[in-house]
């Protein structure tokens, strides 16, 4: 597995969540993402379990997030993943354009632990519907944390503007092809 410390957003509260690493398994038709936040999770508004569901706004909640795009292409998609189990699709054709719900996507499948001052949260996804056989070539990797006063705190791979953007073309600082070996 290939690691990645997520950082907070300068503009961002200073939440209860004083960490979060992602571990990502790369295989042919997809991956595995592990989520760790850590910190006083208690502190945290962590969504009740539900049915997995396909569900849209989750990113207002404590959500965890992913970005996929190939390397020549402005295009990219984004999935979401909540601590409830519900998930999120989306297709984008440019920075911010052209968002379309995925409907082609499987369910990922989705498992969650909470233990003393973790939560985990486990991603295992197949790609293939994304399109061609060459996989994704780059990579943006993102959490929102929200605690119990309605605070937020974005972590992400990197930050480049005054405000938390997650789809900024600057965001994707993981390259599956470096990474993945």
């Amino acid at each position: 597995m290939t690691t990645f410390d997520l950082i907070p957003h300068p503009s961002s509260s200073p939440g209860p969540v004083r960490s979060i690493r992602v571990e990502i398994g790369f295989e042919d038709r997809g991956f595995t993402l592990r989520y760790r936040a850590v910190g006083e999770i208690d502190m945290v508004d962590i969504p009740r379990r539900a049915k997995p569901a396909r569900t849209d706004e989750l990113w207002r909640r404590t959500c965890f997030e992913v970005f996929i795009g190939k390397a020549e292409s402005a295009a990219y998609v984004e999935l979401n993943f909540s601590p409830s189990t519900r998930w999120a699709a989306y297709r984008f054709t440019g920075y911010r354009e052209g968002m379309n719900a995925a409907m082609e996507c499987p369910a990922p499948k989705i498992a969650v632990a909470r233990k003393n001052a973790e939560l985990a949260l486990t991603a295992t996804i197949d790609l293939s519907w994304i399109g061609d056989s060459a996989p994704p070539a780059r990579l943006a990797l993102a959490a929102i944390i929200e605690d119990r006063a309605g605070g937020k705190t974005y972590f992400a791979l990197a930050h480049p503007g005054e405000k938390p953007d997650f789809h900024h073309p600057e965001s994707f600082a993981c390259d599956w092809m470096k990474d993945a070996t």
